[in-house]
């Protein structure tokens, strides 16, 4: 009895050490940076159907210091959301593909600092990753205990 309970314990153990190997449930960032007066900064996303993005900026300095913003999409639309000094921006990715985000200060002469955080979760199946990789995870520790209790009644 103790010889089952140790290989389903190790199995266990070693599909849950390769599943938080291969998963990466959300990425996120925070960064600051300066967007000189004159010119652009940009960001690229890599994002895949289904994945929900965050994306939070401000825009220090002078109480009115505004930066154009706006993103390109991997098929080529932009969406402008023009002059902003704060914008908290979420959307459900439909194309995969690189998003662009553009910090634009080409009309001003001075600089300006952004802070960027941007967040990603990967959905699958409209389930969060991790729920998804948990549920399978469980539905084959389930499937071995019932053939290990299979194999057992043979004996």
């Amino acid at each position: 009895m103790f010889r089952f309970r140790l290989n389903t314990l190790l199995t266990i153990l070693f599909l849950a050490t390769v599943l938080s190997l291969i998963i990466h449930p959300v990425k996120a960032a925070t960064r600051s940076f300066t967007v000189k007066g004159g010119e652009e900064v940009t960001e690229t996303l890599s994002l895949a159907v289904e994945d929900h993005v965050t994306i939070i900026l401000t825009v220090g300095g002078l109480v009115g210091d505004t930066i154009n913003f706006y993103i390109t999409c991997p098929n080529g639309t932009v969406k402008d959301f023009g002059k902003v000094a704060t914008l908290d921006y979420r959307f459900i990715c439909d194309l995969g593909g690189e998003y662009v985000l553009h910090f634009s200060n080409v009309d001003s002469a001075q600089d300006r600092v952004v802070t960027l955080n941007h967040e990603v979760q990967h959905y699958i199946f409209g389930i969060p990753q991790m729920l998804f990789f948990v549920m399978i995870v469980a539905a084959i520790c389930v499937a071995m205990a019932a053939a290990f209790v299979l194999m057992g009644k043979n004996r």
